[in-house]
């Protein structure tokens, strides 16, 4: 039997019975069910045990994945104002807010205003950094996605990266990652985002300059879900198709970040910095 929280036990993570100390993971969240359980249940996974004292619970800040998700599965989830509300409810003294977010962006700032109107509420309330937010991150997750793809790495490949992408200034994380990618030895990697630069046209052509006669498709998001699942690898006006068109035979990985230890370690440690932080 699995025990409570792991990876497949399907729980939604938003009930009541909180402690003092609560310990409040929030996602933008996914309708895709086992993509969710392999990225974000498996990081609330890795938060829980790493910080036993603490009673962690789960947010999502889109209202259309929590309506998709309760409709298809039954399975209500908190939004962050309803998680906050709940927390106060419970009598939480100490909240920790753990985004499961990749950068410090609109997203992530719509976050920070919604618990910083709510902190008064609270003895103390600390908020952790999203995935890449220094050096030290976007190196390490490098180097996991550097391993992990090791075996495909043959110089006849393009690894081809596909991130969201934000009109936010932290969008410079990107062109910085595959920068530090090619660093690290990846001459061969490539990153490009769906909705700002470098988008698709712009990393097919740099693609094209090489002697390539094969592109893996990777998101380079938390969760492989909808994005991953039409925009990358779907069969018609995807980043999959534009690369077939052109010539080259295409493998598509639908994984997320999260699924890679690496990636959970890092949202650990960011949470330990919140924890010791001053707070808000």
């Amino acid at each position: 039997m699995r025990e409570p929280g792991a990876v497949g036990s399907n729980r939604a993570r938003s009930e009541d019975g909180i402690g003092k100390r609560e310990l409040l993971a929030v996602s933008f969240g996914t309708s895709y069910p086992q993509s969710r359980e392999r990225t974000i249940a498996a990081i609330e996974q890795t938060l829980e045990k790493a910080f036993p004292t603490y009673d962690l619970r789960r947010a999502f800040t889109s209202r259309v994945v929590i309506s998709l998700t309760e409709k298809r599965e039954g399975l209500t989830i908190d939004h962050t104002e309803r998680a906050l509300q709940r927390a106060v409810d419970n009598g939480v003294e100490e909240l920790v807010v753990q985004p499961t977010h990749l950068l410090e962006g609109l997203e992530y700032q719509k976050l920070l205003e919604a618990v910083r109107e709510r902190a008064g509420d609270f003895r103390r309330v600390a908020v952790g950094k999203p995935l890449l937010t220094s050096q030290e991150d976007v190196q390490g997750v490098a180097r996991a996605l550097i391993q992990a793809q090791a075996h495909l790495d043959d110089g006849e490949t393009a690894l081809v990266l596909m991130g969201h992408g934000t009109t936010a200034r932290c969008n410079a994380v990107y062109p910085r990652f595959e920068q530090v990618l090619r660093a690290l030895g990846g001459k061969n990697w490539f990153v490009g985002t769906v909705e700002a630069d470098p988008g698709l046209e712009a990393v097919l052509e740099r693609v094209r300059e090489g002697q390539y006669r094969r592109v893996v498709l990777r998101p380079l998001m938390i969760v492989a879900g909808d994005h991953a699942t039409n925009d990358m690898a779907g069969e018609e006006d995807s980043w999959k198709q534009a690369f077939a068109l052109a010539g080259y035979e295409v493998l598509c990985q639908l994984q997320g970040l999260g699924e890679l230890e690496e990636v959970r370690r890092i949202f650990v440690r960011h949470a330990q910095e919140a924890m010791e932080a001053p707070g808000l």
